[in-house]
């Protein structure tokens, strides 16, 4: 079975784009499926080019290899235009073949983004934390069977049919928020616009995987921020307005669950998170602004600073169990080089005593546990030169075989480091 998924073990920020970018040498077509521009895969080329990617897949590094922006993204048509101008200036996606959007997807329209900023502006500390661009608002408008799909912004006559009763009520709310109205013909023009440009690349990317996938060919589908954000699995109200976990895979592209093979859990080698809502193993004191600083954690979107503590081995081990995780990779192991001891939350407990093998979804239960920890000895030595498991320290590959046991998974890769090189590979996808 060729169809493999690389997904977030934790709230995103995993490096998940590196990964994905190494895998995708085994790989023949990479697939986006779900999100928005609301985050971003950072990636490091030849050790110093820094490329940031919002919506178009890793795979488009590398010439020979399709990416597919699938359905479950909700897609923000000029930040798209804005990124592919972008690759093609730096030298990549030089063949407009390689880029194909499923014609299905969600479009996020200028009233989504009004509407999400109307709303943040009113929240206040009950915010879970959206970034204001309109990804919530047009996922909302998927649900309720009213939204704009990109090949609508192929044909003037039926983009203006789905629109002109729309505006009336989303004017009538933007209005409540204090936010600017939209008139109809010059919202038709511009998307229009937009569509022409976006033409090109627009494609049945339901029909392409299927297609594929019977030729034998590897597609690796590459998610956005991670499990504990998913709509319906994650720490319910503080997560994204999509499926992160594995499932949204096959909602989004039409591959029926029993055609996924490996599916690549990626977590750092410690716990970060932006923006609100609980996190147990979190650090306010020193530690937590060492991992900060010596880790560059900071959101690449809003330039937050991500809050940083200890690994939550509880937390993967119900992101192993949802996803159905064959493996796991970790990022940033080099980050904790320094460190006299290490702290691996295992479990949580509240003050009576009673314990939880994994986080429990209600946030009001949640905050009233507390991590129970083991400590680990650190280490001191370099590592980033490490390419075999074996030339780790003693003391890494302790921690890390303990996490093996907890998660009843193996770990195939080990970052240690941002550069593409610095990467220790236990075991490939491929054939």
């Amino acid at each position: 079975m060729p169809a493999h998924v690389i997904v977030g073990a934790q709230w995103g920020d995993e490096g998940k784009g590196k990964v994905a970018e190494l895998y995708t040498e085994f790989a023949d077509a990479v697939v986006r499926y779900q999100g928005g521009h609301s985050s971003g895969h950072t990636l490091m080329v030849d050790g110093h080019e820094r490329i940031t990617l919002h919506l178009i897949p890793s795979g488009v590094l590398h010439a020979r290899k399709r990416c597919l922006i699938a359905s479950g993204v909700a897609l923000d048509v000029a930040a798209c235009l804005a990124e592919i101008d972008s690759l093609r200036e730096r030298g990549y996606l030089s063949d407009p073949t390689q880029l194909l959007i499923a014609e299905d997807a969600s479009v996020i329209m200028p009233y989504h983004i009004e509407l999400e900023l109307g709303r943040e502006a009113t929240r206040g500390a009950t915010s879970p934390g959206a970034a204001g661009r309109g990804i919530g608002p047009c996922h909302e408008d998927r649900v309720a069977r009213r939204a704009i799909l990109v090949r609508d912004l192929l044909q003037e006559p039926g983009l203006r049919a789905k629109l002109e009763p729309l505006l009336g009520e989303k004017n009538a709310v933007l209005a409540y928020y204090g936010r600017p109205p939209f008139e109809l013909d010059a919202l038709v023009q511009q998307m229009c616009a937009y569509g022409a440009h976006l033409k090109p690349y627009v494609r049945d990317t339901r029909a392409f995987i299927r297609e594929e996938l019977a030729r034998d060919r590897q597609i690796l589908f590459e998610g956005t921020l991670g499990t504990l954000l998913d709509v319906g699995l994650g720490t319910y109200p503080f997560v994204a307005s999509s499926h992160t976990s594995a499932a949204g895979v096959c909602v989004s592209t039409g591959v029926a669950p029993n055609k996924l093979d490996q599916i690549v859990g990626i977590a750092k080698a410690y716990s970060t998170r932006v923006g609100e809502g609980p996190f147990l193993t979190e650090c306010t004191d020193e530690l937590g602004a060492h991992l900060q600083r010596v880790g560059r954690e900071v959101d690449v979107i809003t330039g937050r600073p991500r809050r940083c503590g200890w690994l939550d081995a509880a937390g993967l081990r119900y992101a192993a169990r949802v996803n159905g995780m064959t493996a796991l990779a970790i990022s940033k192991l080099d980050v904790l080089t320094g460190l006299g001891s290490i702290k691996l939350a295992v479990g949580y407990q509240n003050g009576q005593g009673q314990q939880w093998d994994e986080p429990p979804l209600d946030t009001d239960v949640l905050r009233t546990l507390a991590p129970v920890y083991e400590s680990w000895p650190g280490w001191r030595e370099d590592i980033s030169g490490v390419r075999q498991w074996e030339d780790l320290p003693a003391q890494a590959r302790r921690f890390l075989t303990r996490l093996e046991t907890i998660l009843e998974i193996p770990i195939v890769l080990v970052s240690v480091g941002p550069s593409r090189a610095e990467t220790i590979v236990r075991r490939h996808i491929h054939r």
